[in-house]
């Protein structure tokens, strides 16, 4: 029972998010395609969060989605099934390399771009190839539409899996190691990284010259200092804002054809991906080795302080030092 009601909040978080990005839809070709297509992402993540067997709701809210656009027929069953494939793939995929959800290294995050950009290529193929055998798409427009489509299921899985990955954690801002409660001067540079990312972004995508590189900057920052959840949320937002002045042919995007504006578009959407994504796994990876040096380093000075004081040490590391006021251990000179 509970499966089954993980499954039918997939679905319908999976239609919602179908809906959300079909706001941003672009004519390819005569074909209707999304720059980023949320609901793979979601599959993927929640694929990952609750176990293989929620895909039912995945096949189920991607029949809603196509139900509510067109009077389903084979092509649209074929459609479901590569829709709910593709995150299947993937999800067996990333278990097998090791994939750990928190994207904490860098093969996490590589991971996840690769197997990611591979298994989109199943939902992709069976979205497109139907339509060419029905003769709704002609053969020649087989290859950009193809493309289109796997990209926007690409960015879905580099841009919102990552994300919900980070909610399904409950912690935006990563504490230190060795601090328990998140430091004020962190919250405060959280707000004016906040404030920046507010007023350059939309700054640089609805400027006339075309400014798209300002935001890159932005998203350095956010993850060398906030690692993934910073990082994706400054990137998700920025390509959502871009997608839009893409969709209503603003900024950098005025004056453009469909294809010209898919092809910056994606260029964009995957250069900030890829930057958020592999750059935030770094940091938080460099982090995590830097603090198991030091807790080494720490134990080893402990190590050689009880060899000093002629103590044996595997007596005494199963004791604990009693604490002083301020909260630091004391360590006495009989060992106790």
């Amino acid at each position: 029972m509970e499966m089954a009601l993980k499954a039918l909040a997939v679905a319908a978080c999976y239609y919602a998010a179908g809906r959300l990005g079909l706001l941003g839809q672009v004519g390819v070709e005569g074909v209707v395609v999304t720059p980023i297509w949320p609901p793979t992402g979601l599959a993927v993540a929640a694929l990952l969060v609750f176990g293989v067997w929620v895909w039912p709701g995945i096949a189920l809210g991607s029949f809603l989605v196509i139900t509510s656009l067109t009077t389903p027929d084979l092509t649209a069953i074929v459609t479901v099934a590569g829709n709910t494939a593709a995150p299947l793939c993937a999800l067996l995929l990333l278990r097998g390399v090791g994939f750990r959800p928190d994207v904490s290294r860098l093969r996490d995050g590589t991971s996840l771009v690769f197997i990611g950009l591979g298994a989109m290529l199943i939902s992709s193929t069976a979205g497109v190839a139907p339509q060419v055998w029905t003769g709704s798409l002609a053969p020649g427009d087989f290859l950009p539409v193809w493309l289109a489509w796997w990209v926007g299921d690409a960015m879905g899985v580099l841009l919102v899996t990552p994300m919900l990955l980070v909610l399904a954690r409950g912690t935006l801002l990563p504490r230190r190691p060795s601090v328990g409660r998140i430091p004020v001067h962190r919250w405060v540079e959280a707000g004016c990284l906040g404030i920046a990312v507010l007023l350059f972004v939309p700054f640089a995508v609805f400027s006339s010259p075309s400014m798209l590189f300002l935001v890159f900057p932005l998203l350095i920052w956010a993850a060398l200092r906030f690692e993934l959840a910073g990082s994706m949320l400054c990137a998700l937002f920025a390509s959502v804002l871009t997608t839009y002045a893409a969709h209503v042919d603003r900024g950098s995007f005025f004056d453009l054809t469909n294809i010209e504006v898919m092809t910056k578009l994606q260029a964009f959407n995957g250069a900030a991906a890829l930057t958020a994504l592999l750059l935030s796994a770094l940091v938080t990876e460099q982090r995590a080795t830097r603090h198991s040096v030091q807790h080494a380093c720490n134990e080893l000075a402990e190590l050689l302080e009880h060899l000093a004081a002629g103590e044996d040490p595997t007596e005494s590391s199963g004791r604990r030092a009693p604490e002083t006021p301020d909260g630091s251990s004391e360590v006495r000179g009989d060992g106790r």
